[in-house]
């Protein structure tokens, strides 16, 4: 098969996961290894999966101390402070009927699913810190950025990990529509951002690395 046409294989199928690719840096070799052992239809149905093992989980120092912080809370305050409850109320008679310890179990359950999603999330960060960062104008994870919106408005917007999300701050997650279209352009740069509304053209006036709270 001529290669032009192997490429017109793959790339619809990469490219869901091109943006994450280029963000975290992976290359392919699993994806070829699977190619080249198990054959080219083979490695392509399962390109997706091998792709997205290789995505790590971006974060801001700020937001990795914070799911630390949290995970610290759950695993030596709170936690140990319902079971306390839940041992009490189990002693006093029937748990069928007893609030307090349907409610500590039911509270129990949340702490721990909590804390399997935290110590997971943990595992895999990678933690960018924007502040030791090489200078650059290009917009990369961990930036922070002015711009300037389609109805001539200023906003500065901070690229940050899924878990650190928080809209009242401008801290966008790096998987939102907007992140993406900034992501890999310069300062000077216009990008242009799908919205419900239409396209909207968007210019980037500033990039910056910089601590982010």
């Amino acid at each position: 098969m001529p290669a032009s046409r192997r490429r017109a294989i793959v790339c619809p199928i990469l490219q869901p996961f091109n943006h994450a690719i280029a963000l975290s840096g992976c290359r392919l070799p699993s994806l070829k290894a699977a190619r080249n052992r198990f054959g080219l239809k083979y490695a392509l149905s399962f390109a997706p999966c091998i792709i997205m093992s290789e995505i790590k989980n971006y974060m801001t120092p700020a937001g990795h101390a914070a799911l630390q912080n949290e995970l610290y809370q759950l695993v030596n305050k709170e936690r140990p402070e319902i079971v306390q409850i839940v041992n009490w109320a189990a002693s006093n008679g029937d748990r069928s009927e007893n609030g307090d310890y349907l409610y500590g179990k039911r509270r129990m359950r949340e702490i721990d699913r909590r804390i399997r999603f935290l110590t997971k999330r943990l595992q895999d960060a990678v933690v960018v810190n924007p502040e030791t960062r090489e200078p650059t104008d290009q917009v990369f994870f961990a930036a922070t950025v002015t711009l300037e919106r389609g109805n001539g408005a200023e906003q500065t917007v901070r690229i940050v990990g899924e878990d650190e999300i928080d809209a009242a701050h401008n801290k966008i997650s790096w998987k939102s529509p907007l992140a993406r279209a900034l992501i890999k352009a310069r300062e000077g740069d216009s990008v242009w951002l799908n919205t419900p509304e239409g396209r909207e053209q968007i210019e980037i006036l500033a990039v910056e690395y910089i601590k982010i709270d």
